[in-house]
């Protein structure tokens, strides 16, 4: 990923080289988005519970959980995919240590 733009990873402009990551990096959009369906899912699963109806209720919240977990790993695989991209631009473009994640 030596093209800056489209290196996840903002080495000049700020100290905290991740801040809008979730932007610069469209792998994110898949994770947000399933996050996203789960908070729905919850909310909807949520509602089923206070009108009455528990097995709906009961599905949805499963799903949700569900959904809103493979988000977050989804995020976190994506993240850990740019963390070792900064440290390969570190190792070829700097004889100083990597410095320790910001985010």
């Amino acid at each position: 990923m030596d093209d800056p733009r489209t290196d996840p990873v903002d080495h000049d402009r700020t100290t905290r080289q991740h801040a809008g990551e979730a932007m610069k990096n469209g792998a994110n959009s898949v994770g947000i988005a399933a996050v996203g369906i789960g908070v729905t899912a919850l909310i909807t699963g949520l509602f089923a519970f206070a009108t009455g109806n528990p097995g709906v209720g009961t599905g949805a919240v499963v799903i949700a959980v569900l959904v809103i977990a493979a988000g977050l790993a989804w995020l976190r695989r994506t993240h850990n995919r740019v963390r070792a991209v900064e440290l390969r631009w570190h190792d070829a473009h700097s004889d100083r240590p990597a410095p320790p994640p910001t985010s």
